[in-house]
């Protein structure tokens, strides 16, 4: 079994550790986090309840700022340390090498901080002040001194004043874990106690507020606070305690706390009143009686904190693993990294590709869209016209008309309408780069391994962007020598299966000539006009082809190739710079290591502890 106080004081250390590291967040730590896990004590009471004397008597030290009104206007998260002997000192979180032994300064610096934050007016902060104390004379402890509860804003505070402090008051504790002390004062009605009320509210079964009655011996003459010390007025599941607090004379004749709690001590014992509750009342038995219970409730959460932990640690590891591991130093594990980092670029891209991740089909509308659209804007009406097919028949004639078929002219009109499919072709080549290269971005944006390293990030983009620039000209070649190949030789028995049907009837005020010539050129532009219609379907089918064996089937499987051997060449200087990461995941990754390794420490610590 562990020794009294081994817990608290493990607990107390692992939650400065959180603190340090920023392992905590609004009240006393932020959802999930070990700080929530960890229990620990929330002071509660009204303004002048006697809050901070209750603090000053447990610690044994006059340490706290005082003065009318709002005293307190940030949390103050004090940590007791038992020490086995030497001089009494403290630290704040915020001077982290400054060791204060003067306990005036201790008052001063806390003064001061607050300041800080809220400047010199009335107004509160939730960002805590942390203070760790170590003496001989206190117990482990770690105990929240909270603004005190207000129900007037007085001049120079917010008008939210009131329901600001209640909520910064509840965002401590509202927390399962939470112990709350509740002050009331014994000269007002415990009915109209702002602790109790807050605490009844969110505690309403009691199991954790011990309650504290204050300026006992403040209370009218022949009046006394026994019926709720023994809990018959309000009960709780813990025992009240009775506290006496320093008078005003002993504040200002400077009496010290160790003298004050001897005047408790004996107020107690010779109190006709509270004599039989003597050993159990003033500030020492109420330290114990925390101290105690702080323990016990640590060792009842053991297997939740560890189960906890555990939880944050695989999440803490998983986050690494997205993040990337430190790498090694040497010029072998440096390369492997990169080439690691090309592959897993690489598998994105392809997913992208064939559909895994969104992105691919964009190529298929190339196809299926816009080229048929393209194609199917081409000026063939007007090519084919029949001005213009006389024109380009009596020019390929030349002074010796033909006398059966103008195969001259046919080839000319094919070869000229033919040339128009260079440009949907250029245009489909284009069209699809544009999309490798936005795939290209998209997944080094997606590939989680390359986001630490930018430099990287550029090098691998711009050798993926020099590749598709290869096969794009690659696939431009290729559509303009479908094209060319169309035109290089014409599919004869297209023509030979052509009807020759001979010539109708010509009006008989038209002349023969001129009836003879225009029946005879609309066949010609309509003969030649099926066979261009031929030719596009053919290009509509041979074009993808030939696009996605250049530009998409060479993306995948060689868009890295000529990186990996230029890679290769470098040397480690080289290699380094390229792995140059990111300053922000770099700290990112720095604070999860030092977190891990706090949970870590924080697992094993508790286990050796708890279990003794």
């Amino acid at each position: 079994m562990a020794t009294m106080g081994s817990l608290i004081g493990l607990v107390n250390r692992i939650q400065r550790a959180c603190t340090v590291l920023g392992d905590h967040g609004g009240g006393a730590g932020g959802e999930g986090s070990l700080w929530e896990a960890l229990p620990s004590v929330a002071v509660v009471g009204g303004q002048s309840s006697g809050k901070s004397s209750v603090l000053e008597s447990i610690v044994g030290r006059d340490f706290l700022p005082r003065g009318s009104g709002i005293v307190t206007r940030r949390p103050l998260v004090l940590q007791l340390h038992k020490t086995d002997g030497g001089h009494e000192y403290a630290e704040f979180l915020h001077a982290p090498r400054k060791r204060f032994t003067d306990f005036a300064a201790v008052r001063k610096e806390i003064a001061d901080e607050t300041d800080r934050i809220t400047g010199k007016t009335k107004a509160i902060s939730n960002v805590p002040i942390h203070l760790s104390i170590y003496s001989p004379h206190v117990v482990n402890l770690t105990l929240i001194d909270l603004p005190g509860l207000t129900k007037v804003a007085v001049e120079g505070q917010a008008e939210s004043i009131v329901q600001d402090i209640e909520n910064m008051v509840r965002s401590y504790v509202d927390k399962p874990n939470c112990i709350i002390l509740a002050i009331s004062p014994a000269n007002q009605d415990i009915a109209t106690s702002d602790a109790i009320k807050l605490a009844r509210d969110v505690d309403p079964s009691g199991d954790r507020t011990f309650g504290v009655l204050t300026k006992l011996d403040l209370m009218d003459k022949g009046t006394n606070a026994v019926d709720v010390l023994e809990g018959r007025q309000y009960r709780l599941q813990h025992p009240w305690v009775g506290i006496v607090n320093r008078s005003q004379a002993d504040i200002n004749k400077n009496v010290d706390m160790l003298s004050a709690r001897r005047k408790e001590k004996e107020y107690f014992e010779s109190s006709p009143e509270y004599g039989h509750l003597a050993h159990k009342m003033g500030a020492e038995y109420l330290a114990k009686l925390l101290s105690q219970h702080l323990e016990a409730v640590i060792r009842a959460k053991i297997p939740s904190i560890i189960a906890m932990i555990n939880k944050t640690i695989d999440e803490i590891e998983a986050q690494l693993d997205k993040l990337g591991r430190p790498i090694g130093g040497d010029a072998g594990a440096q390369l492997y990294t990169i080439l690691d980092m090309c592959r897993a670029f690489d598998r994105v891209f392809k997913e992208h590709l064939d559909g895994g991740r969104p992105g691919g089909d964009r190529i298929y509308g190339v196809f299926d869209n816009q080229l048929p659209a393209a194609l199917k804007k081409l000026p063939f009406d007007r090519h084919l016209s029949m001005q213009n097919v006389r024109k380009v028949i009596s020019e390929a004639d030349g002074y010796q008309p033909h006398l059966i078929a103008p195969e001259q002219g046919y080839r000319r009109l094919i070869d000229s309408s033919l040339s128009y499919f260079k440009g949907p072709a250029e245009a489909s080549v284009d069209a699809v780069h544009l999309v490798l290269k936005e795939l290209v971005r998209r997944s080094i944006a997606a590939t989680e391994e390359l986001k630490r390293f930018p430099t990287l990030q550029s090098d691998i983009a711009a050798a993926a962007n020099e590749s598709l620039e290869r096969f794009r000209e690659d696939g431009r070649k290729t559509v303009l020598r479908l094209v060319e190949m169309e035109a290089s030789y014409l599919t004869v028995e297209f023509f030979r299966k052509l009807p020759t049907e001979p010539e109708k009837a010509a009006d008989k005020n038209t002349p023969v000539s001129d009836r003879y010539q225009d029946n005879h050129l609309r066949r010609i532009g309509s003969n030649v006009s099926s066979y261009i219609n031929m030719v596009c379907e053919t290009l509509r089918n041979t074009i993808p082809k030939a696009i996605v064996h250049c530009q998409v089937k060479e993306a995948k499987r060689n868009l890295l190739n000529r990186f990996y051997a230029h890679v290769g060449s470098k040397e480690k200087k080289q290699l380094s710079a390229m792995l140059d990461e990111d300053p922000a995941l770099m700290e990112k990754r720095d604070a999860l290591v030092k977190r891990l390794e706090l949970y870590k420490s924080a697992r094993n610590e508790i286990d050796s502890v708890a279990w003794k």
